[in-house]
């Protein structure tokens, strides 16, 4: 190669010949390993069950790589099982949000009774941007009922407009039932649904329930009463938007992020810290801490997408 580089006019001295190895199948070795394959007793199997069922049957017909690569030349290997192949699912749809009530996502967790196999059911709903909760319930049963009334009390609380927000949420039959999806056609809210069998797609709801589930505060005896859950879940509520210091959103909380009180606190953090720096630079070996609003949410956006965004610090959740 080097000398071909170094003097252009130098034939390729590459041999052209192709040797067919001395082992290689017959055609009606192929054809026997296509029947044998494609009998009713196999027709189902891969060859890695093929070989061994054929042994204990005192046959050899191929080796087991050997009927892989010849039913994969056939294009017989993709799915052999009676089952449904592997569906392709598309991702969902990229969502951005700026500022509240632009992008909410909801679920619905199990809160353990005091009755074995009885549970309550907490509905909540979350705003992606400042993750505040801004809506929640618990129930004995799941419905669409209950969500849809939940969803129509929060969009007149929140004074949501009409095509200015998004939903998003689970595959569900709480999610997909046609009372949810007509009332939300009526608030004009825009939904947005996650993979089939994909957990990741909502991990905003799913990030809540484990604050929930594993804070300190979680009783470690089933809730007696529906009562009894309402007055913790209300608590708990209380404390996340009010109290507890989100580390996705600069540390700060929900309730001041939700209302743009968030600005002045990043603010006054920054000055304390460009201060201290200034009363002692020795201790500051480059920049402080940075206290910097985080502009933006985004859901369901590709790694590649959110890596040539420069324009803005954002949090970027796939």
């Amino acid at each position: 190669a080097q000398r071909w580089l170094a003097t252009s006019d130098l034939p390729d001295g590459r041999t052209k010949r192709k040797q067919t190895p001395a082992n290689k199948l017959t055609d009606e070795e192929r054809r026997t390993i296509l029947a044998v394959a494609n009998s009713p007793q196999f027709a189902n199997l891969p060859p890695s069950q093929m070989v061994p069922i054929l042994a204990d049957e005192g046959r050899y017909i191929a080796s087991e790589s050997t009927i892989y690569r010849t039913l994969r030349e056939v294009k017989q290997l993709a799915h052999r099982a009676a089952t449904r192949p592997p569906q392709v699912r598309a991702k969902p749809k990229a969502l951005c949000a700026t500022g509240p009530n632009q992008i909410y996502s909801w679920d619905i967790t199990y809160l353990l009774s005091m009755v074995q196999g009885q549970y309550f059911y907490l509905y909540l709903f979350l705003d992606v941007f400042s993750r505040k909760a801004v809506g929640w319930d618990v129930h004995d049963k799941e419905s669409a009922d209950h969500s849809s009334f939940l969803l129509k009390k929060i969009c007149c609380d929140e004074g949501v407009e009409k095509n200015s927000i998004s939903l998003h949420s689970d595959n569900g039959s709480p999610m997909k039932a046609a009372t949810m999806l007509v009332t939300m056609q009526r608030l004009g809210v825009m939904p947005s649904f996650s993979r089939p069998s994909v957990s990741n797609d909502n991990p905003f709801s799913e990030a809540l329930f484990k604050t929930l589930k594993y804070c300190p505060q979680y009783p470690s005896k089933p809730f007696a009463t529906i009562e009894d859950a309402r007055h913790w879940v209300a608590e708990f509520i209380h404390w996340y938007n009010t109290e507890h210091l989100h580390s996705a959103i600069s540390f700060t909380t929900p309730a001041s992020r939700h209302s743009g009180e968030d600005v002045a606190i990043l603010a006054k953090r920054d000055d304390v810290y460009q201060d201290a720096k200034q009363k002692n630079p020795n201790r500051w070996s480059g920049k402080t801490r940075n206290w910097k609003k985080i502009e933006s949410v985004r859901l369901n956006w590709l790694k590649e997408d959110a890596a040539s965004d420069t324009t803005a610090r954002s949090r970027c959740v796939s």
